[in-house]
């Protein structure tokens, strides 16, 4: 027998749809009451412009085993990136360290939410051995977030990439971590490990957080990377947003304007994609002419290099922008 659910429908007008279900609270992360909004069923036909070609094999299967051997994890797989193939067949992924449980409950993120495991003690090892078998010059490494954990999880990743580095000294490295819980310590002990480029997401913008990212802290995550960038000035910083999320165009303008004022040179923008209807609902889909202005606004802040696409995501094509990066820092040098 059907039950009968109650919904004020306020309009509708083509795949928008105004409408708030008077339904009970979900436990966990769900328990909230979402504001009556516009909002993009998770079935409805997404645009054209989210639509691509798998990519040809190449060397996906290659990565795969060397993921299954290790009994690691990836964010492509646990984040369900659209990339994920695209990556495996250009011979990448990132790895996600300490995982596959988080210990947040952001809303608009798939991640496992089960308990958490202690960290293993091998994964460090495992992780250096699938790069260094999979001849990676450029690798990305990141970590769920482990309030659990005296330092969030610093001491696991930076011996991470001191392994790597005995195993696979030329390749360069790029981690993406959590707020540390705002431990300066433990950014220290993570930058001491010498990455190439230190990448925290604000994710959206602040005046959403309490929706989207409940257990985060928007200045503590500028303050992550402003002092990133003063405890290790050789590393470059990088930070990324989801749009779609119910954020104006001014406030994005606003996110930029922070990040800049923080030390941040690279940056990312992707279209918020909902993994099911009990996450935060698609508020728009924003066409990519809008993302390639978004590109122009960054770039004339000074950013170094930005990717700016609806399919873009943290690590995507994460090397070609490190150089970018680095070819804008050699400039200004010789200058």
């Amino acid at each position: 027998m059907l039950q009968e659910v109650k919904c004020q429908v306020m309009e509708e007008s083509g795949n928008l749809i105004f409408c708030r279900p008077r339904r009970p609270k979900l436990p966990g992360i769900f328990n909230f009451s979402w504001r009556t909004l516009p909002r993009m069923p998770i079935s409805a036909q997404k645009p054209a412009w989210l639509r691509r070609r798998l990519p040809p094999a190449g060397q996906s299967a290659t990565v795969m085993a060397a993921i299954k051997h290790g009994g690691l994890h990836t964010v492509c797989e646990e984040a369900h990136c659209p990339n994920q193939m695209e990556c495996y067949s250009r011979g990448t992924a990132t790895f996600l360290l300490l995982g596959p449980s988080c210990t947040r409950r952001c809303t608009f993120c798939v991640v496992d939410k089960s308990p958490v495991q202690a960290p293993d003690p091998g994964e460090p090892e495992k992780t250096a051995l699938a790069i260094e078998k999979l001849h990676l010059k450029y690798c990305v490494l990141t970590m769920v977030s482990r309030d659990d954990l005296p330092d969030g999880g610093a001491s696991h990743i930076a011996k991470t990439v001191e392994i790597l580095r005995k195993r696979a000294p030329s390749v360069r490295v790029e981690l993406l971590i959590s707020d540390l819980g705002g431990s300066a310590q433990s950014l220290a002990l993570v930058l001491s490990s010498r990455p190439n480029v230190l990448n925290h997401n604000v994710e959206t913008v602040p005046r959403l957080y309490p929706k989207v990212r409940p257990q985060a802290d928007y200045r503590r995550s500028l303050e992550v990377l402003r002092r990133a960038a003063a405890y290790r000035p050789a590393v470059v910083t990088k930070s990324g947003m989801m749009l779609g999320l119910g954020e104006t165009h001014e406030e994005v303008l606003g996110v930029m304007d922070d990040l800049r004022e923080a030390g941040c040179s690279l940056l990312t923008l992707g279209q918020y994609l909902a993994p099911s209807e009990k996450h935060h609902p698609v508020i728009r889909y924003v066409p990519p002419e809008e993302f390639d202005q978004y590109a122009k606004e960054a770039l004339n802040r000074g950013f170094y290099a930005v990717a700016s696409a609806p399919l873009v995501r943290s690590s995507y094509k994460a090397e070609e922008l490190y150089f970018k990066a680095q070819e804008q820092i050699q400039r200004a040098a010789s200058n």
